[in-house]
């Protein structure tokens, strides 16, 4: 059997992951504040499965808790590989340093980067004494690579995230597993963050009026169409990079 568990599913590309992996047989586990009634609809309809886990991100003692359950379900004698996507993810707060408030950086930097260090170890430590292949795929930005006025919780926390990916490839890597872990850039999408960029105020987001261009131009990308991408690089396994960048724009 096949396993994959998906952070964010609740909406956007975490949900149109989950549905494509089921399509393909995948037995998913969504990972979100609030449950998908329509992804387990859908599950009736395929091959695979859907059950959700309720947990809130920004809480890592929740979060290793939740995850832990997960990792003791599926890493056991049937499973085949596991999958593990992080794609919940938050773009605020957009300011300028100076206004940042403790709170909201807290729940930032959990949120963006502290769970999936989290959730990538926890998995890891069972796959690697189970022998249970596992490809974790961290969802990152192009943002991560530049600078941008508003954004610097954000692209510190991609930056990071980045880093932390490759770094992780290169120990299982070393340690010979057969554990892959790659970063996937779905760059700009019709999604509920691109309409809260849209809405932040130039004082705030230097950018703005580039955002609000890209809706009117029609050039934001369906999240089933970036989620097709990403799915036929996970299913075909073999082929999978270990520590590799893969970009929709390559394909797309």
């Amino acid at each position: 059997m096949k396993y994959a568990v998906i952070t964010g599913t609740s909406r956007g590309l975490g949900e149109s992951i989950a549905k494509l992996l089921m399509q393909q047989g995948i037995h998913v586990i969504g990972v979100a504040r609030h449950a998908n009634k329509s992804l387990k609809k859908l599950a009736q309809e395929t091959t695979g499965s859907y059950q959700d886990y309720a947990c809130n991100l920004a809480n890592g003692e929740e979060t290793e808790k939740i995850f832990s359950i997960i990792a003791d379900q599926l890493f056991k004698k049937q499973t085949d590989i596991v999958y593990l996507i992080h794609n919940a993810g938050t773009v605020n707060p957009i300011n300028t340093a100076d206004k940042h408030t403790v709170e909201s950086l807290n729940s930032h930097v959990h949120v963006n980067l502290i769970a999936p260090m989290i959730t990538t170890g926890v998995f890891l430590k069972k796959a690697n004494k189970t022998k249970i292949p596992l490809i974790v795929t961290s969802v990152t930005s192009g943002a991560a690579d530049r600078s941008v006025y508003g954004w610097s919780a954000y692209c510190g926390t991609k930056a990071g995230l980045n880093r932390y990916t490759t770094s992780v490839a290169l120990e299982q890597d070393q340690l010979a597993t057969s554990n892959k872990v790659i970063l996937f850039d779905p760059s700009i999408m019709d999604t509920d963050m691109q309409e809260e960029i849209r809405s932040t105020s130039k004082e705030a987001f230097q950018d703005v009026d580039k955002f609000q261009k890209y809706k009117e131009e029609d050039s934001l990308r369906d999240t089933d169409t970036v989620a097709n991408v990403l799915v036929d690089i996970l299913m075909d396994s073999e082929n999978v990079v270990n520590g590799e960048y893969y970009s929709v724009k390559d394909v797309l």
